[in-house]
């Protein structure tokens, strides 16, 4: 991701008046000094690029223009810069000062309005003078995402940092954050993989469902062999290959029984597991699993599923998640759901929340819930991963990913 060029970067681009605060507000983002900042109009002269990792978006480029209303001799040549990045730029930030919005903040909004980009008002220099009821009532008539900023360092900033994060996310063209590969790049080309498919009752007869597919279709697009096989037959097929698959894929409904199966020196994990990290952030959701391990009875816990289904009777999120979860803990809990696309706006009243592998949301809605949650101090973890833990496997689950399996340790050993 370092080396990634910046043409395939998510371009940001920060614009307003000259001597809002942009240059210092891009330094607070970055947590170094990028840009040097005076008080004296038109320091920035020309596009101040900053090359970063935003996590969960990943690689992104930050572009600190000129201001917009400056009235230097370069005034023209700055301006037309700043122009030029607005067209280079897939997300604009607008920072202001609190009570200050005129005739510049107008155009500038028609011309991001005019050529369809998304933007962001930052409202900075919070701590100097706060913004008025009235002044913000005014900017949420122009767009609902509006974020208050602290021109001192640190002051506040995870604060404003997650729901700035949440926006983006919100607004992030899909090319940026959908992966490459969904397990392609974990196994080498003429590699094998062994997926351990049971036949799933909600699966429409005569189909596979959705994650089993596309994990078959992302092998053969990564010059890997594809071995399918119910868990009945698994060790069977083990026993028939003449050398140990490369990595093996299970439905999370019967990893115990893969694991034990599965000799030592292979790599294993569930699809749920990928999903999680093809859909979301699996450091995060490795580090939110965690939390099960915290849980006391009576706590209350969301599972959220982004598929609208018909439950049946040994429902693996209505039925079997929760069982576990109570026989984990040792008590009973307070298991409530959420289906489809809707999802809690109050997140705080829980102490977990366990997600689907997402298999039909897009990652920028998956990683604005997860989001959503972290802003909110509420640890999120998946199906899984969830799965996993409860069954006593998670590590071997998490063994081809070293760095989820690090966060979660990190995180259980915390106490």
């Amino acid at each position: 991701m370092q080396a990634q060029p910046k043409s395939l970067r998510l371009q940001i681009g920060i614009f307003g008046r000259a001597n809002v605060g942009k240059s210092s507000f891009l330094n607070m983002l970055a947590g170094q000094d990028v840009s040097i900042t005076s008080p004296v109009p038109g320091t920035t002269t020309d596009v101040v690029e900053k090359t970063m990792e935003l996590p969960p978006l990943g690689p992104v480029v930050f572009l600190d223009t000129a201001g917009l209303d400056d009235v230097s001799e370069l005034a023209d040549r700055r301006i037309e810069r700043a122009r030029r990045a607005m067209n280079r730029a897939d997300i604009s930030l607008v920072v202001v000062e609190p009570e200050v919005w005129g005739a510049s903040e107008d155009e500038l909004l028609a011309v991001l309005q005019e050529k369809k980009k998304p933007f962001i008002v930052i409202v900075n220099k919070t701590d100097i003078a706060p913004a008025s009821p009235a002044f913000m009532a005014r900017l949420a008539g122009l767009t609902p995402r509006v974020v208050e900023v602290s021109s001192i360092r640190r002051e506040n900033r995870e604060v404003w940092l997650n729901r700035l994060k949440a926006y983006l996310l919100e607004v992030c063209p899909q090319d940026f954050l959908q992966p490459l590969s969904l397990l392609g790049d974990l196994v080498p080309a003429g590699g094998t993989v062994v997926l351990v498919v049971p036949i799933d009752l909600e699966a429409p007869k005569g189909r596979l469902i959705v994650p089993q597919v596309q994990a078959i279709r992302d092998l053969l697009d990564n010059d890997a062999v594809a071995v399918v096989v119910k868990d009945r037959e698994y060790a069977a097929c083990l026993a028939n290959l003449r050398r140990p698959p490369d990595l093996v894929v299970c439905d999370s409904q019967v990893v115990m029984k893969t694991v034990a199966d599965t000799p030592r020196e292979v790599k294993c994990t569930t699809f749920s597991v990928l999903f999680a990290r093809f859909k979301g952030d699996l450091v995060e959701l490795a580090r939110g699993a965690a939390a099960i391990d915290k849980l006391v009875p009576g706590d209350r816990v969301l599972v959220a599923e982004s598929c609208s289904h018909h439950a049946l009777e040994d429902d693996i999120g209505r039925v079997k998640i929760p069982r576990w979860l109570r026989q984990h803990v040792g008590g009973d809990l307070v298991v409530e759901h959420c289906a489809g696309r809707d999802y809690p706006q109050d997140l705080a009243r829980y102490k977990l929340v366990i997600h689907c592998g997402s298999c039909m949301l897009t990652r920028g809605e998956t990683l604005f819930r997860l989001q959503q949650a972290r802003g909110m101090g509420v640890p999120v973890t998946n199906y899984g991963v969830a799965i996993s833990l409860v069954q006593g496997v998670l590590r071997r689950a998490l063994s081809p990913f070293p760095a989820a399996l690090e966060a979660f340790e990190q995180e259980l050993n915390k106490g």
